[in-house]
């Protein structure tokens, strides 16, 4: 059995791939490779606490630099 805190945390996920999806142009799948190659999907697991309380276009702008970072380029 998941837990809240595990739940909340999957749809913040989902969320976030799907905003960023939006953001961007891509597809879902496009958005959730991207920010796995990336390390988006690694900065949203360890700064969880502080992402879910800021709204999605700066977790997005986070997202976006944290990415660059990286070695993506959008």
């Amino acid at each position: 059995m998941i837990s809240d805190k595990a739940k909340d945390r999957i749809e913040y996920f989902v969320a976030c791939v799907a905003e960023f999806s939006k953001a961007f142009g891509l597809d879902s799948r496009r958005s959730f490779d991207y920010l796995d190659k990336y390390q988006g999907l690694d900065f949203l697991m360890r700064c969880y606490d502080a992402e879910h309380t800021v709204a999605f276009a700066d977790a997005m702008t986070d997202l976006q630099k944290v990415c660059r970072k990286h070695g993506g380029h959008l």
